[in-house]
């Protein structure tokens, strides 16, 4: 146990010093020194002419009103989703002894770190082009014949995050529905969920009632991964030892560990940081491609921000993937620690239905995603509807209910097929 804490000691150290060196995001100069577009661009908007009299320092002054700490908020809150509970099944994938989360966790702060780059280098373009959206500053950059492939990016990013919340969704209710004593299938619960709760939500019409439940999503992460460490420093899943002699004690298995199913209890071997060398890797390089993936937003968050220079907006940019390296950090190498390779898909999974912790987990994850649902579906909608060349004004409350129940029939369907989230 102690090599144990040693290992997340110096994963906080890593993580640490992301947000203190790795996040010092270029705030001059966004472009290179000869900067051959600047002089086109400005001849098109006066935003880039703003910009490039001042050094490429400040970003177009807008009418945002967000300030700093409410755009970090926000962010983080769009960084860190359900799917941040699949990443100790990534670390599983190449290694299975606690040594593996060290790689993991470099991969995770490097991978992160080249994302805030992206997410800071959009807002810049738009600071040149004055561009509304991805797809606007797109258009106004390289070319309106290539718009659609942000667009496209974009419809199958939200599409992607609407059938992992329902896989989720499908997983925990049933596991909360047993724990409750009621008996029920994966695919019955997910129908129940869908036609009783994501439905309705779906077809509102005004989603800001829906806004006082968005902090439930950054609250119900805290708590889960402040419940995985309770678990694993307290070892309540920990294997039992036997007594190899007389003279030494046998050390008794954690008190959770008996309600496990065998294929989730915790398996350890000695594929440690060495591991990380073989192609199995590559699978958790995959999954953290797309884990910080907020960037079709990225326009949002800094026409919206107060004053919205390029430092500014820089400030919210790192601050808020510091914190989200540090949260997929802990919450990989807590899971990790506690089952080695028999981590699942959704960690969740792994802790004891009995266990009335990690169901106040399950509870808070639910109730998340459940309010975050709607609003990530709205993008995907819109999304297939921009792609569809659907005018605003021909989408009536018709066509937005049919094509609500057209792509929510769609993704439950592939739920109710695919069980491995990882």
């Amino acid at each position: 146990m102690r090599s144990h804490i040693a290992i997340v000691a110096f994963v906080a150290a890593i993580t640490a010093s992301s947000t203190s060196s790795a996040f010092q995001l270029p705030s001059r100069h966004p472009v290179a020194s000869s900067r051959p577009l600047a002089p086109r661009i400005a001849k098109n908007t006066a935003a880039a002419a703003a910009v490039e009299l001042n050094g490429g320092d400040a970003g177009v002054s807008g009418t945002g009103t967000a300030s700093i700490p409410n755009e970090i908020f926000n962010l983080v809150k769009s960084l860190v989703g359900a799917g941040v509970l699949s990443l100790p099944a990534g670390i599983a994938a190449f290694g299975n002894a606690p040594s593996a989360i060290l790689p993991a966790t470099l991969l995770i702060s490097i991978i992160g770190g080249f994302s805030a780059y992206g997410f800071s280098l959009i807002g810049r373009v738009c600071s040149y082009t004055g561009g509304q959206s991805y797809r606007d500053a797109w258009s106004k950059s390289v070319g309106d014949s290539t718009s659609w492939i942000p667009a496209v990016t974009c419809t199958f990013k939200t599409c992607c995050a609407i059938l992992s919340y329902s896989m989720i969704l499908a997983d925990t209710v049933r596991a909360l529905l047993m724990t409750a004593g009621v008996e029920t299938t994966r695919n019955v619960a997910l129908l129940g969920i869908t036609v009783t709760t994501l439905l309705p939500l779906c077809l509102l019409k005004n989603l800001s009632s829906l806004a006082p439940f968005s902090l439930l999503g950054i609250v119900g992460m805290l708590g889960t991964t402040i419940a995985m460490a309770i678990r694993y420093l307290g070892g309540a899943y920990k294997l039992g030892v036997p007594a190899v002699s007389k003279a030494a004690a046998s050390v008794p298995a954690g008190k959770y560990l008996a309600d496990v199913a065998a294929n989730y209890q915790p398996k350890f071997g000695d594929l440690g940081a060495s591991a990380a060398l073989s192609p199995n890797v590559f699978i958790l390089i995959s999954m953290l491609s797309t884990a910080y993936m907020a960037h079709f937003n990225a326009p949002k968050f800094f026409i919206e921000l107060k004053d919205n220079t390029i430092k500014r907006y820089n400030t919210v940019v790192g601050t808020s993937f510091g914190i989200a390296i540090l949260l997929f950090a802990l919450v990989g190498s807590l899971g990790f620690l506690t089952f080695g390779s028999a981590s699942s898909g959704l960690i969740l999974n792994n802790y004891s239905g009995k266990d009335v912790l990690m169901s106040f987990s399950r509870i808070a994850v639910a109730i998340s995603i459940v309010f975050s649902y709607p609003l990530v579906f709205v993008g995907a909608r819109d999304g297939w509807l921009d792609l569809l060349k659907v005018p605003t004004e021909k989408r009536t409350d018709s066509v937005l209910t049919k094509t609500t129940l057209a792509i929510l029939t769609g993704v439950t369907l592939l739920a109710s097929q695919l069980t491995e989230l990882a």
